[in-house]
């Protein structure tokens, strides 16, 4: 069996620190390099911040953090509830934003697809919006 942890947390800007460090605590049980540490982080930020911005869009909800290890695969699962996304291919392209005058980067995906292996978003129109990434552990 596979180890894991299960986290979930108020759809609230001041989680989202929380949830990168609780994810990086949990990652450190492999002994990652200090380079793929920060990647994870960096992208389980990006995650949470697009799940409680984009997701709830000021309204309340929770935020589901799903880590997975096996052997030497990470996988990360970011789930919210909310809004979902309508059009997952345009919100993909770098740049993109749909909250310009948020002066938002546009740069959520791209960031996380650069520091992990693979990249998954599913979506649903009021359901909400699922990310699954993994990233292969270098053996230590």
């Amino acid at each position: 069996m596979n180890n894991y942890m299960r986290l979930e947390i108020p759809a609230k800007s001041t989680n989202e620190a929380f949830a990168r460090m609780a994810v990086g605590a949990f990652v450190s049980q492999t002994d990652p390099t200090i380079e793929e540490l920060s990647d994870i982080k960096t992208a389980v930020s990006e995650g949470v911040t697009n799940a409680i911005i984009h997701g709830y869009e000021n309204m309340s909800g929770v935020v589901s953090i799903v880590c997975r290890i096996d052997e030497d695969m990470l996988e990360i699962v970011i789930t919210d509830f909310g809004v979902g996304i309508e059009n997952i291919e345009k919100a993909r392209e770098p740049l993109y934003t749909s909250k310009p005058d948020e002066e938002r980067s546009g740069m959520g995906f791209t960031v996380m697809e650069t520091f992990m292996d693979d990249l998954l978003v599913e979506s649903k129109l009021s359901e909400g919006t699922k990310i699954t990434m993994r990233k292969r552990l270098k053996s230590r």
